[in-house]
């Protein structure tokens, strides 16, 4: 069964590709899930822009792909407020015309969505039901594209939303708090919003494990992040302290650190609906963390 993974050079897509083709013992990850019944087809933007809805078309078609796991993204959260075109027509519109394809051939889309739909203000875990409200940019082109994806409605396809992605590969939060971990003897880091770190490799087993267990004529939604809870202070802190690096982390709050994008003040999400329908156990988001950084050769005991 032929298998396209859009984005395969960011952090979820490149860690499913490291999962195929580099680490055959992790699988296969679900008793349903063997390695040999899959072909997968690893694009960038730049091998198949998302966006040429006729070369994805034809992509699909002279590939026979039965499954796409859209990884891809316009994710540059703040440059979002200054560039809405380009990130609807990426987080968007290439969502909605991937779904009719799916829907007109029969292919499975598994789509990644984000926190970033809802506007932060909860006092408890977000479900799948909870009303969203996107603040910014960003969050509202990503909604867009789930509810184009719920309007036409494919078969067999789901969305992801999760949360405070990082990863060995890429730029995120972990590598940024490393490097300036080295570069700083001290910094501040905001402590008064909330979530949950989410290690893209964790998140792309999950989908690999899942993908044959798919059975749905009405579109689903899941949260997926790591389990526990903190605030990007107490991530920072953590990052210092399994690195043993020797920088003084302050709490900050969200008003001494502005940006042109709102961030939600509170994501964490319920990931009940998940683990229940397909038996998932989630790792600790410390646990993950700390073999991230094992992988990166900054883990220090």
């Amino acid at each position: 069964m032929n298998v396209l993974i859009t984005g395969s050079n960011g952090q979820v897509g490149s860690e499913i590709k490291e999962l195929i083709q580099h680490c055959p013992q992790e699988m296969p990850l679900g008793a349903k899930f063997n390695i040999q019944n899959y072909n997968f087809y690893f694009t960038t933007s730049q091998e198949l822009d998302i966006t040429e809805h006729v070369k994805v078309k034809e992509f699909i078609k002279d590939n026979e792909i039965k499954i796409i796991i859209n990884c891809a993204a316009y994710t540059a959260v703040d440059k979002a407020e200054s560039d809405e075109l380009n990130a609807d027509a990426i987080n968007h519109l290439a969502v909605k015309y991937m779904a009719e394809i799916a829907k007109e051939k029969n292919i499975q889309l598994i789509h990644i969505s984000t926190d970033y739909v809802f506007n932060g203000e909860n006092y408890k875990p977000y479900t799948e039901d909870d009303t969203t409200n996107p603040n910014g940019v960003y969050g509202k082109t990503k909604l867009a594209g789930e509810v184009a994806m719920q309007a036409i409605n494919p078969k067999n396809s789901i969305i992801i939303r999760t949360s405070w992605v990082y990863s060995s590969y890429g730029a995120n939060f972990v590598k940024t708090m490393l490097r300036l971990g080295k570069e700083k003897e001290s910094l501040g880091v905001i402590f008064d919003q909330v979530g949950t770190p989410t290690y893209a490799r964790d998140l792309a087993k999950a989908i690999l494990e899942i993908i044959p267990k798919i059975q749905n004529s009405k579109l689903s939604i899941y949260n997926y992040s790591n389990e526990g809870v903190a605030s990007w202070y107490d991530f920072a802190k953590e990052i210092m302290k399994m690195a043993k690096l020797d920088c003084q982390v302050n709490p900050i709050e969200t008003k001494e650190y502005p940006t042109p994008a709102k961030r939600p003040h509170y994501s964490l999400l319920n990931k009940s609906k998940i683990k229940k329908e397909f038996n998932l156990t989630i790792p600790y988001w410390k646990d993950s963390l700390e073999e991230c950084l094992r992988k990166v050769g900054e883990l220090h005991e």
